[in-house]
């Protein structure tokens, strides 16, 4: 746990640091008897190796910035708008400069509620369908953690750091506005700035979307559980794919390749349940002879 803490000031690598903070959910099932709150702090922990994961990357800005991607995204969601970016051609048919219209606010707010979303789904069928956990917790933490590799492999940029590249102008148009930053400036004052330092860890980490990748997991897993629930799942992610889209955050590639993950992970849970039994089995061997 405390690794990625201390991977700095140690010039720790990152391969040493994600492997020791991936250790850290198994240790804690070994020492640990299973209960609810056992499984939340393994979801917790799993997150913990995840977001120092994430991070990484943008321990060193300049190498980052010389590595990212930032064309080959706009050539392709220019050919998917027919010229023009779909987030442009959104932004110039219903955007107001210098304002913000109600169903902007809410498409901001879905935007922030994410950062909640699938760890309350996780908390939701942990609480109501504790049968369901094991698998819906694999499936929406999977998503995390194979979406992270292609932030090491193929750093890409938002439309946002396009549009600072002037790569978004068309002659047409205005220059992509960051409406996030803009209403999140205007609605927290003086908090936004320690508030996006905090949430903002990789800014260059947009293929594929792991906003909308894990809130189409999310969705697959309530309507495994409640038709209800499941519904408001597809509701709230439709919501948000058109806010990434609207606000400047994502490419429609960047959602494509989301929903892509997602498929997989979903449809990958068959043929890797085998090996996960036996992991599991491992570890309740481990955790008997812990306690004998």
């Amino acid at each position: 746990m405390a690794v990625p803490l201390v991977r700095r000031r140690l010039k720790l690598k990152p391969p040493v640091v994600t492997a020791t903070a991936a250790l850290a959910p198994f240790a804690l099932t070994v020492l640990v008897r299973r209960s609810r709150t056992r499984d939340v702090l393994v979801c917790a922990l799993q997150m913990w190796a995840y977001l120092a994961t994430y991070q990484m990357p943008n321990d060193d800005p300049d190498a980052l910035r010389r590595r990212v991607r930032v064309e080959y995204p706009v050539r392709i969601d220019r050919w998917i708008g027919v010229g023009t970016t779909p987030t442009m051609r959104l932004q110039r048919a219903f955007g107001r400069p210098g304002r913000f219209q109600a169903w902007e606010k809410l498409l901001v707010w879905s935007h922030w509620l994410w950062f909640g979303f699938p760890h309350g789904t996780a908390a939701y069928v942990l609480l109501r369908h504790r049968d369901h956990f094991p698998r819906a917790a694999a499936q929406i933490y999977g998503t995390f953690d194979l979406g992270v590799t292609a932030y090491w492999v193929a750093p890409t940029a938002p439309p946002w750091f396009a549009a600072e590249r002037g790569l978004m102008e068309d002659g047409r148009t205005p220059e992509l506005r960051r409406m996030m930053v803009e209403y999140g400036q205007q609605f927290w004052k003086s908090g936004w700035a320690p508030l996006y330092g905090v949430l903002g860890g990789n800014p260059l980490a947009a293929m594929p979307s792991l906003h909308f990748a894990t809130s189409v997991q999310a969705a697959h897993v309530l309507s495994d559980v409640n038709r209800v629930a499941g519904a408001l799942g597809w509701a709230y992610a439709a919501t948000l794919g058109v806010a990434l889209v609207y606000l400047g955050e994502h490419y429609v590639v960047d959602l494509a390749a989301g929903l892509a993950l997602a498929e997989t992970v979903r449809h990958g849970t068959r043929p890797a349940t085998p090996l996960a039994r036996r992991l599991s089995r491992t570890l309740q061997t481990l955790e008997a002879r812990a306690r004998a």
